[in-house]
């Protein structure tokens, strides 16, 4: 009986160290657990602070486009309201020069060199011509070929043409 008694008490023995032993193997790992779960706490402060701070930046670009664009639209309708009042003033130009005779043509200029008509320097590329009506020297550009009747400058071209019919 001794014997016996002395078995089950080794045998409890054993079973009190692995008790043991799986009790401080559970404290490391509930250890273990609590030192992750605290830092998943940080991390999830860390994106919730993140996530504020971007919410918040966007908030601010959203009021900030928000207003440029209110200004870019305002200035839209400025600018309309100007080209209205431009096209009106225009108009009214146009109604008040309606009834003037076109102009004569320019008096020849004593300067050879330069164009009777844009002021442009002669070169050796750029040809000159004579105005068949007013004699004036004016380039390429500012004069019209007439034909058989050689070439004239605007102002005359223009002239002649408007009292034609």
């Amino acid at each position: 009986l001794l014997q016996h008694l002395a078995n089950l008490a080794a045998t409890a023995w054993k079973e009190a160290q692995e008790s043991q032993q799986q009790f401080q193997a559970q404290q490391q790992e509930v250890a273990r657990l609590q030192e992750q779960l605290s830092r998943a706490r940080q991390d999830g402060e860390r994106w919730a602070s993140a996530l504020q701070r971007a919410q918040k930046e966007n908030l601010e670009r959203e009021a900030t486009r928000g207003a440029e664009q209110a200004r870019q639209q305002q200035l839209i309708r400025d600018m309309k309201g100007r080209l209205l009042e431009l096209l009106r003033e225009k108009d009214a130009l146009w109604q008040k020069t309606e009834g003037i005779d076109t102009p004569t043509a320019s008096p020849v200029p004593r300067d050879a060199g330069l164009c009777a008509c844009c002021r442009k320097d002669f070169r050796l590329l750029s040809r000159r011509y004579s105005c068949r009506l007013c004699q004036g020297k004016v380039c390429q550009t500012c004069s019209v070929d007439m034909g058989r009747q050689g070439r004239c400058c605007l102002l005359c071209y223009q002239h002649g043409h408007s009292q034609a019919p």
